[in-house]
């Protein structure tokens, strides 16, 4: 098979997909492409199927086979249209032996060759000379009709015989003639389309020839093949050397983005159109009994403002502004000197002033069951036996006695709580020793009834001799290395089971967690102590380091002479950080170099901690702890007010005081 170029292969590709249609039912492009390959590269049925076969399998050689002939097919039909295009351009030359392509044709210029650009007065006289033709070949065939002579015009060339031409010889010679105006036809359709490539546009064709010279003048000349002098006329137009009007070509963008200008230039223009009114007598839906109003434009007005209507919005603002500075004076003021609440309780006024020698009519706490607003229906009923008038005077008192609903306190637990049952020293012993008498009988049973193989002999080095006998004297070394790997194998077992019950180390971490942390859904332990110095980093730090780890909430201030330290958590853990504060940490031993002998003692006073309350709260109230310097007793008793426990602060400031005026 000859190899193909890449026009004939994709001219094959539709071929190939349709062939594959009919073998396999379905199209697939890989199986295309191989195809396609395979005939490119020239194969032979053979190796095609081979290269073919891992994606038809069996279907291979029949797909083979119909490509083959789809193939042999396509090649003639490309053949014959080559034969009947070269006929069709010279019938003369067809019976002639084809050139070579590489041999110069020495002949003459046909004027049908495709490549030879013709002007358009070659094309004119070359039709006109094709009619002329056609005219004569009719008036010689009519006049052997009439005549049955032999006769011919003198343009025509004289018949080759004397005998009368057959009705076949006639259409033949018909047919060759318009043949050759079809010829020309085709070669003005290719030159058109070639200068329409170039950006050159001919003028269409004449559709009939001009008989004289007079009409022949009035043509308008077409576009020049060669370059011409420019001239105008007196209206600017084109002419030739004889006067008569040029068509330049119009210049055509081809470029992409000049056409895309000129694209936005023509939709530009039409957006710019506006839309023509359609009338009321073109709407067909207009109804000229209904009054339309024109629609205008509302008529915009001045609005001109009063006089002094800015200056009192400013001054109102202004008063605004110095009433609010004002309050947040006096409420820092309130709290610098811790009257906020009575500030508070001061804000309410009575709707009445009452002196101190007025006396009201009704107390207020009567004033809820009475029905009127004195007493003198009351006085009455309560000395008489008849109590129905005391009754009418007061609403919502019956005979009937109230019991409030029993609610549980909120720090006892909902479930009851299951005491552990702890076993002695001699009950555990006892308990263990059943327990793995159960374990051997059952193991025991299993190797009864043949469940499981009898256990190994336990063989060490001490009873080897006691235990193999007469095996170990006959083998030594044989029975030794069966030891060695017994109790290697003993001690491997062994080592994989505490292995197993070793705990990872998240899983050790949640012990710890689960040994340390505590519910405090039922209630939280709070400590407070007071630190004379707490200026040491280091116990500082014990302080944050040991809350951290105990897993407690808290925070501590720090002021001159009241040091807080509040801690939240579960009992155990308040424990564990009493002991740390009360006991472990000393604190008269951190004394400085430059302190000297005399003040010493003071300051092993003066450097101690002591636990000031310890009680429950119903919730937590800090977050992780942290420590606050606070200089000034108003931001020590505001950082406790954000947490709503300022009276921490109270009652550790209450007894510095106390402290400080006993000494």
């Amino acid at each position: 098979m000859a190899t193909l170029s890449k026009r004939d292969l994709e001219e094959l590709k539709p071929a190939v997909d349709e062939t594959l249609r009919q073998v396999l039912g379905f199209s697939d492009s890989a199986v295309v492409t191989a195809a396609l390959n395979c005939v490119a590269k020239g194969m032979s049925k053979n190796k095609a199927i081979n290269m073919l076969t891992p994606l038809l399998a069996e279907s291979a050689p029949r797909f083979v086979e119909n490509l083959f002939a789809t193939i042999s097919e396509k090649q003639a039909e490309v053949k014959s249209r080559k034969r009947s295009a070269a006929r069709d351009d010279d019938p003369e030359k067809s019976k002639k032996k084809r050139p070579s392509h590489f041999t110069e044709d020495d002949g003459e210029d046909s004027p049908l060759k495709p490549d030879v650009q013709l002007t358009s007065a070659q094309i004119k006289s070359m039709m006109d000379n094709a009619r002329q033709q056609i005219i004569a070949r009719k008036n010689e065939l009519s006049t052997i009709k009439t005549t049955r002579k032999p006769a011919a015009p003198s343009s025509a060339p004289p018949p080759s015989s004397s005998r009368e031409p057959t009705e076949s010889e006639k259409q033949v010679l018909v047919n060759n003639a318009f043949q050759k105006v079809q010829r020309a036809a085709e070669i003005q359709a290719r030159i058109s389309a070639s200068m329409k490539s170039t950006g050159l546009n001919l003028p269409p064709p004449p559709t009939a020839p001009k008989s004289t010279d007079e009409d022949k003048a009035d043509e308008v000349a077409s576009v020049p093949t060669g370059p011409t002098n420019l001239i105008l006329d007196d209206q600017g137009r084109t002419v030739d050397e004889r006067g008569r009007v040029i068509q330049l070509p119009k210049f055509v963008p081809t470029i992409k983005a000049n056409i895309r200008a000129k694209r936005r230039e023509e939709f530009k223009a039409t957006q710019e159109e506006k839309p023509q009114d359609i009338g009321h007598n073109q709407n067909r839906f207009f109804d000229p009994r209904v009054l339309i109003n024109p629609e205008q434009r509302a008529r915009k007005s001045f609005k001109f403002y009063e006089p002094g209507r800015f200056e009192r919005i400013a001054q109102r603002i202004r008063a605004k502004s110095q009433l609010e500075k004002l309050q947040n004076e006096i409420a820092k003021a309130a709290k610098k000197t811790g009257i906020s609440s009575a500030t508070k309780l001061a804000q309410i006024t009575p709707k009445k002033d009452l002196s101190d020698t007025d006396v009201p009519t009704v107390e207020w706490w009567d004033s809820v069951i009475l029905t009127t607003d004195s007493y003198q229906g009351l006085t009455a009923g309560a000395h008489s036996s008849d109590n129905s008038k005391m009754a009418d005077g007061i609403t919502g008192i019956t005979h009937l006695v109230e019991h409030p609903i029993q609610m549980k306190p909120p720090a006892e637990p909902t479930k009851p709580v299951e005491i552990p049952i702890y076993l002695t020293k001699k009950e555990q012993k006892k308990l263990r020793r059943q327990r793995r008498r159960e374990v051997q009988r059952e193991t025991s049973e299993k190797i009864r009834l043949g469940l499981e193989p009898p256990p190994e002999p336990k063989v060490r080095m001490a009873n080897l001799m006691r235990v193999l006998g007469t095996e170990a004297v006959q083998d030594p070394t044989k029975v030794e290395a069966h030891v060695r790997a017994q109790m290697e194998k003993r001690q491997k077992t062994h080592e994989e089971a505490n292995a197993a019950r070793k705990l990872t180390d998240s899983q050790r971490k949640e012990k710890k967690m689960r040994k340390i942390k505590e519910d405090t859904s039922l209630g939280v332990n709070v400590a407070l102590y007071r630190v004379r110095d707490f200026r040491d980093q280091a116990k500082r730090f014990k302080v944050e380091a040991n809350c951290n780890q105990l897993h407690m909430t808290g925070m501590v201030i720090l002021h001159k002479d009241v040091n807080v330290v509040v801690v939240e958590g579960g009992p155990k853990q308040q424990k564990k950080f009493r002991r740390l504060m009360l006991h472990r940490i000393k604190w008269s031993q951190d004394k400085k170099k430059n302190d000297d002998d005399d003040d010493s003692d003071d300051e092993n006073d003066a450097k101690r901690c002591g636990l000031v309350w310890e009680g429950m709260t119903k919730e937590r109230h800090f977050g992780e702890i942290r420590f606050k310097q606070c200089p000034t007793e108003s931001t020590a008793r505001e950082a406790f007010r954000k947490h709503n426990v300022e009276h921490y602060w109270d009652l550790c400031h209450s007894q510095a005081i106390l402290e400080n005026a006993d000494s």
